[in-house]
């Protein structure tokens, strides 16, 4: 079973900052990424995202931040006095834990690594590194500007500057087996420390990969492969002490994100840059707000009316109820089934309950919560309609 740790504090409250921009769009990412030629204005950046955490703060005052992530993008092309100046914002608004979780996205490139020590000076005690593969030839069709050696590199600098680091990898990638990612995975065990994130390789809409795969240029393992590509995960990072704590994330216990935490636990956090999300608890009632994608178009609402939120939108009993399926059923943990009914003003139904229970795709324990099974996080989208219908 995914193992858990499911000390749900509801009152924490997390910050994502996004960094937009990126060296190069990779062909399968959907992500609110951007590549300029010319070169960033930080400074103007800078005074931005302070300009929108205040008048965040101004609608949700008094929080104690949790976790601040600073996602992209790539928000190691920031400069450390950047990232050091964006943290000062928060700290001017809220007030932030002592024992904080503060983590940074990095491409695992031998010159974003030089910075690490000026990240780890301004404030970031964590680091998540888009590594996605162990092998030259598959880092250049995923269009990643990193060798695999490069990537082994910038893991041991991240060991060496923060206590706390993490990496990703892609995989059911075109032509891939068992036994190749296999020696892959244990290759990445041995480098990792208490996380690792393993993202099966979706083909997103409109993406370049969408492109190719449409004509028949980009083949995915097929049905029984990928099954067979994720009980290899499991089985591997089981063994090695990093079992799922979450669909596609391994960790020790102790060591789970924190601040991916907060989204699927369905807590309270706020969006700052393009494109952000939050989830804003005012009044008893729980907003999602969305801000303007486009940088620039960010940029400019934000200096004539100090933020560039674009959708604010009170969530229904319904929708809140769904979304704290949808999230928390990604969880080893699962569910706490009176904090359902109380989101919700209903119970699950217990006929649905019985069938999936019947079936092996769920469980539930006795300290009251619900939670898949490991038979079930295969079909989890399909577990997750069923319960919420």
């Amino acid at each position: 079973m995914l193992h858990s740790n499911p000390a749900d504090s509801e009152q924490a409250f997390g910050v994502y900052i996004h960094w937009p921009f990126c060296l190069s769009k990779c062909p399968y990412c959907d992500f609110n990424s951007h590549v300029r030629h010319a070169a960033i204005d930080e400074p103007r950046f800078t005074r931005a995202f302070a300009a929108e955490i205040a008048a965040t703060a101004e609608r949700v005052p008094g929080r104690t931040v949790s976790t601040i992530f600073f996602g992209g993008g790539t928000p190691s092309l920031m400069q450390p006095a950047t990232i050091a100046a964006v943290l000062d914002a928060v700290a001017r608004h809220w007030r932030i834990a002592p024992d904080a979780e503060i983590t940074l996205e990095a491409n695992p490139t031998s010159v974003e690594a030089t910075r690490f020590r000026g990240y780890r000076t301004a404030g970031v005690n964590r680091v998540s590194l888009g590594v996605q593969a162990l092998d030259d030839r598959v880092l250049a069709e995923l269009g990643r500007l990193h060798t695999a050696r490069e990537a082994l590199d910038a893991v041991a600098i991240a060991r060496n500057v923060f206590d706390r680091y993490s990496f990703d990898l892609i995989y059911t990638r075109s032509g891939q087996n068992p036994d190749d990612w296999a020696r892959e995975l244990r290759l990445a065990l041995n480098e990792a420390g208490e996380h690792l994130s393993l993202y099966q390789l979706t083909v997103e809409p409109e993406t370049p990969f969408a492109a190719l795969h449409a004509a028949g240029k980009l083949r995915l393992p097929d049905e029984d492969t990928a099954r067979a590509l994720y009980d290899t995960t499991q089985e591997i990072c089981a063994a090695h002490g990093l079992p799922a704590y979450e669909v596609s994330n391994h960790a020790r216990p102790g060591g789970e994100c924190r601040h991916n935490l907060v989204y699927w636990r369905a807590q309270e956090y706020a969006g700052i840059g393009p494109g952000a999300h939050g989830r804003l608890d005012i009044d008893g009632q729980r907003h999602a707000v969305a801000t303007e994608k486009r940088p620039e178009a960010w940029l400019a609402s934000v200096e004539a009316s100090g933020h560039g939120v674009v959708a604010d939108d009170v969530l229904t009993r319904e929708e809140r109820s769904d979304e704290f399926l949808l999230m928390g059923l990604r969880l080893g943990e699962g569910i706490e089934i009176a904090r359902y009914q109380a989101i919700a003003g209903r119970p699950l139904d217990p006929a649905r309950i019985a069938t999936l229970h019947q079936h092996g795709l769920i469980e539930t324990t006795p300290n009251g919560r619900l939670r898949v099974t490991l038979p079930g996080f295969p079909v989890l989208d399909a577990v997750v309609a069923d319960l919420a219908a």
